[in-house]
């Protein structure tokens, strides 16, 4: 019997995930397992999910479940516990333990694109999962932030209160939204572009299309882009070393 693996999501049409696993077992010469998309209208229905597909080895986790997949869970490992977010599940002798790729394979890749340096400042766009993985890897790195919500919340900015000031301050933009993803890709987070320059750096974590209207407005104003793919390519490598450890 094959062993199976998967992505959890919904909207998973335009998946990176089944081509690069697959493509992963081919150049590891594993021929008894396979990838998989399971598309879920509600986190409601895992447990359908877990029962029908008894080889289960692993799974990712992807929008909108890395928080609410984590009650289904049997444990949670250090880093997916403090960052309250799971993007990788383990079965470990019928167990499920939830794991965290996401801050790994971001903080590699923002290491590649910015110069960090002391009183390094960023502004996280977005709340959800994504964003919480996102601010591990800033803790980690030791850049401060500040978190930009559409909705008014104690400690989180909105997009209207970006004064010209908190701009010039920051050096770092980080978009974790979807906002901008394909089919959608006329759209972009609501920040003031004409305050941007080439004292900025802008990271995208959507990879689909290449160039987002985000890193376009950005470019346009003199900042350095970068979209989510090289993240994904080494997220999905952490996602391995987990299941294959």
């Amino acid at each position: 019997m094959e062993n199976v693996y998967g992505l959890v999501g919904y909207k998973l049409s335009h998946s990176f995930s089944q081509r690069y696993f697959t493509e992963k077992f081919l150049t590891e010469g594993i021929k008894d397992s396979v990838y998989h998309l399971f598309e879920l209208d509600t986190i409601d229905e895992f447990l359908g999910l877990l029962q029908a597909h008894p080889n289960l080895k692993g799974l990712n986790v992807t929008i909108p479940y890395k928080e609410a997949v984590i009650p289904f869970l049997d444990s949670l490992d250090p880093a997916a516990a403090r960052i309250g977010a799971v993007n990788v599940i383990k079965f470990e002798d019928g167990r499920l333990v939830g794991h965290n790729s996401d801050y790994q394979g971001f903080m590699q890749s923002l290491q590649h694109f910015y110069p960090c340096f002391p009183l390094s400042q960023a502004l996280v766009l977005g709340t959800g999962g994504a964003a919480k993985a996102v601010i591990a890897a800033l803790e980690y790195l030791n850049i401060s932030y500040r978190v930009v919500s559409r909705e008014k919340k104690p400690g989180l900015l909105t997009y209207g209160e970006l004064t010209p000031g908190i701009m010039a301050s920051v050096s770092l933009i980080v978009n974790t939204t979807p906002v901008g993803t394909f089919p959608k890709e006329d759209e972009a987070p609501t920040i003031p572009y004409e305050l941007l320059s080439s004292h900025h750096y802008l990271y995208d974590l959507v990879y689909n299309p290449a160039e987002t209207m985000f890193m376009k407005r950005g470019k346009e104003m003199g900042a350095k882009t970068i979209n989510g793919y090289e993240m994904l390519c080494l997220q999905a490598e952490v996602a391995w070393q987990i299941w294959h450890s």
